[in-house]
């Protein structure tokens, strides 16, 4: 059967503008006034970003953005999540420094890359299965665009719940996940006709088994939770044939033994990166000891949906269990329970959110869609209801997209147009490290947070703090939480003030004790802070001001400041420390130098 890919391509050029929406939002709200930057989807993105930056700079792959700590041979430094996770980011880096693409650019290209690529490998997995060129391209929209619905998140808590329109288009966060999720559904396809066509050449079969395997290992250097999503599926699809034996199983399973020894070869050096991880990815991950079931997220209830569907067909005969594609079809409707509830058996669960919200919605919403292609292969017999009803899918799958972007993106208007105005004082940094021998090692201290966390995926000085520091390998934890100690000193903040944010403001919980403790979201095993807790960090907090001095003043040693306009920042203790000059006025904010003054030290400084 010969596909009709402008179907395909029509599917995929709907899902690019989907991915490119937030951009062409700030397009059209900025107008002239537009300085450049790329509008994030997720607040996240600026850490990914960052670590792109450095890649297309040149800068090697353990390195950190943040605080300029790169890794060398006389100072090495550990595995963070970003140098292990390098595919999807070297994936962007390397064209963008040949052809002299900055970060903004190669951001907004790779949400539009994926998402048309995976639509198109989708259309392609159900064109295959049904042979309907409507109802592939129908299918293909719809695993996205009913993606966060399948999550139970989005623009339906907000439309029809008392909720909150959050996240956009998850699985398209940049540039993880959304570069392995042409990956992984290219795998799903390409073990699906090796499973499926009994027929198959030898050398045909070899190329497919290469390329899924190809597809598992870049998943597994690109994002954890889709490696693993990967992984559950070829186990799954394994037992599921071992289960029923359709005719000719073993010789299926010999090409998924292949397919299976390829991606265990691939985890090889993944384990041995792993081994050599830095201490804060555990403070980061949330790894919980456990064995609790979880049985209660909404991608878990699509597949058992789709589940109770196979058996009401089989029931009805109008299936047959000896079909491949219903085999198939069980594998995937299976993925969600695993992946959801590995921990009864490893007794380690890791933030299930993200497979909520990143991939275990997606790949409930392909089982969904492909359990009814195999339904829909009965209708070829009629003339034109196939296409009317393909149709009225596109439209409202195209539709809920459309729903989801209005509704999701406006959550982040404010702060994608704070960080396009503090892009001119990126550029003047960026213009400045020109003459500076090391300007990696060269800090700023921003006292706009989202300037802070933004700055380093556009300039290469590293910042004094940042909301996303913490999530490199450059400091431990207890460096860390200096360097906020430090920023709150240097604004001004004093031991009662540090109380209130702790009890109020999530920034400084995750700061000062680390993720998790703000909200139940990331982790089951989730408490929050006791008075204790706070009293103590407040009792610390303000010892280390106390006692204040010249080491803790030049480590790192501040050269830059940037101050928004707007309002009035007291930096008398900063000045204490440091002569500002007049100052620069770039737009909405103001960049001065700073140098270091000559102060004698006494007691209470």
């Amino acid at each position: 059967m010969k596909l009709k890919w402008r179907f395909g391509v029509v599917a995929g050029i709907f899902l690019a503008i989907f991915c490119l929406y937030p951009q062409l939002k700030m397009w059209y709200v900025r107008g002239d006034a537009w300085n450049g930057h790329y509008a994030y989807n997720d607040i996240d993105e600026v850490a990914y970003a960052s670590y792109l930056r450095a890649l297309i700079d040149g800068r090697p792959r353990k390195n950190d953005p943040y605080t300029g700590r790169d890794h060398t041979p006389e100072n090495p430094q550990p595995e963070s999540l970003f140098s292990i996770q390098f595919a999807a980011p070297y994936t962007l880096a390397i064209p963008s420094r040949l052809l002299g693409v900055g970060t903004p650019w190669a951001m907004i290209l790779a949400g539009a890359m994926a998402g048309f690529l995976s639509a198109l490998f989708v259309f392609w997995l159900i064109g295959r299965l049904t042979g309907d060129p409507w109802f592939a391209m129908a299918a293909a929209l719809g695993v996205f665009c009913f993606g966060t619905l399948a999550a139970g998140e989005g623009a339906a808590l907000e439309i029809f719940l008392d909720g909150f329109s959050y996240p956009y288009f998850p699985g398209f966060r940049r540039y993880i996940p959304a570069l392995a999720f042409p990956a992984f559904f290219a795998f799903c396809a390409l073990v699906w006709r090796l499973m499926t066509d009994s027929e198959m050449r030898r050398s045909r079969e070899l190329i497919y088994s290469v390329a899924a395997v190809i597809c598992f290992s870049y998943t597994v250097y690109s994002y954890f939770y889709v490696w693993t999503t990967a992984a559950a599926f070829l186990g799954c699809l394994f037992l599921v044939w071992l289960a029923e034996r359709p005719e000719g199983w073993r010789n299926d399973l010999k090409r998924l033994t292949l397919v299976v020894g390829g991606c265990l070869f691939a985890l090889i050096p993944y384990a041995w990166l792993l081994t050599h991880r830095a201490e804060t990815m555990d403070h980061v991950q949330l790894l919980v000891h456990t064995r609790q079931p979880d049985l209660f997220r909404f991608p878990e209830y699509l597949a058992f949906a789709v589940l109770i569907a196979l058996i009401i067909g089989l029931a009805a005969k109008a299936i047959e269990l000896r079909d491949r594609s219903v085999l198939f079809a069980i594998a995937l409707a299976l993925v969600p329970f695993v992946i959801f509830n590995q921990q009864v058996v490893t007794g380690r669960s890791l933030q299930p959110i993200h497979y909520q919200v990143f991939i275990g919605n997606y790949v409930a919403s392909l089982a969904v869609f492909f359990t009814v292609g195999l339904f829909w292969r009965r209708l070829g017999q009629v003339r034109m209801l196939p296409k009317l009803i393909s149709a009225g899918l596109t439209v409202v799958a195209i539709g809920w997209g459309i729903v989801e972007c209005h509704y999701t993106v406006r959550v982040l208007d404010w702060a994608n147009e704070r960080r396009d105005l503090g892009l001119p004082v990126a550029k003047r940094l960026e213009q400045l490290a020109e003459t500076d021998p090391d300007p990696h090692r060269t800090t700023v201290l921003s006292f706009d947070g989202i300037f802070a966390d933004d700055m380093p995926s556009v300039a290469p000085q590293n910042i004094l703090w940042a909301r996303h520091q913490h999530v490199f390998a450059g400091l431990n934890w207890e460096e860390s939480k200096e360097r906020y100690y430090q920023y709150l000193y240097y604004s001004n903040v004093d031991g009662p003030t540090l109380d209130r944010l702790l009890r109020r403001d999530f920034v400084s919980q995750i700061a000062l004790f680390g993720w998790g403790r703000h909200t139940d979201r990331l982790s089951a095993a989730a408490t929050p802070l006791t008075e204790g807790e706070v009293t103590q960090e407040v009792a610390t907090y303000e010892e280390y001001i106390e006692n204040f001095g010249r080491r803790q003043a030049l480590a790192p040693l501040i050269s830059f400041v940037v101050v928004a306009n707007e309002g009035k920042v007291d930096m008398t203790n900063l000045e204490r420390w440091y002569e500002l000059d007049r100052g620069e006025v770039i737009g909405a904010f103001t960049l001065y130098r700073a140098t270091p003054r000559e102060v004698e030290e006494t007691s209470g400084q």
